[in-house]
């Protein structure tokens, strides 16, 4: 990936994390933007428009002062088990979150919009990985949400942190889970930029 003038429109410590893992220091620019998911909105679609909007709006943002055509990378992550699955308001949503969620399956989606500032390149994608979760107790879920990790994510967890103990395994992607799956975005973004 050329290393140009990269932006991610998100504070998310794990999506910049795995971005200097491959070596990228981009601009940290996040994103304010109204998270309401469209009502009726499919799985894919809804992390895809969010992706888009965030992507815009730092376009818009930084659009009257850029010297150049920054590459702007946004992406929003949902689960998904019978319905889409944000981030908990509170600790009795990350309880109900979680419990309907042991010893089941789910589905992790993250929207990733690749976008070239000034420039009409837009391009957005979705990944899916399947999670399978073991049977944990409801004690140990309790002392789980004594943590503060719950909190911040979609679905109430980071499989990177203490609640990986409760995963039984995946099929796909580990870092979607995680929220940026840098594979398939060094893939696109080097179709995008041949």
């Amino acid at each position: 990936m050329n290393k140009q003038n990269i932006i991610l429109a998100s504070s998310s410590p794990r999506r910049i994390e795995i971005m200097k893992q491959h070596g990228l220091y981009p601009t940290i620019l996040p994103a304010d933007v109204d998270e309401t998911i469209p009502e009726g909105a499919e799985m894919e679609d809804a992390v895809m428009y969010l992706a888009l909007k965030k992507a815009l709006y730092i376009e818009n943002k930084i659009l009257a002062s850029a010297h150049d055509n920054p590459v702007i990378f946004a992406a929003d992550t949902v689960v998904y088990k019978e319905k889409i699955i944000g981030k908990p308001r509170d600790r009795q949503d990350a309880y109900e979150i979680l419990w309907n969620l042991r010893g089941k399956t789910h589905y992790v989606a993250t929207g990733v919009c690749i976008l070239q500032a000034g420039i009409y390149i837009r391009h957005c994608f979705c990944e899916i990985t399947k999670v399978f979760f073991k049977n944990y107790t409801e004690k140990e879920l309790n002392d789980y949400l004594d943590t503060p990790e719950a909190y911040d994510k979609a679905g109430a967890y980071a499989i990177q942190g203490t609640f990986g103990q409760y995963v039984d395994h995946i099929e796909g992607d580990l870092d979607n889970v995680i929220g940026f799956p840098w594979d398939r975005i060094e893939k696109e973004y080097n179709n995008i930029f041949k």
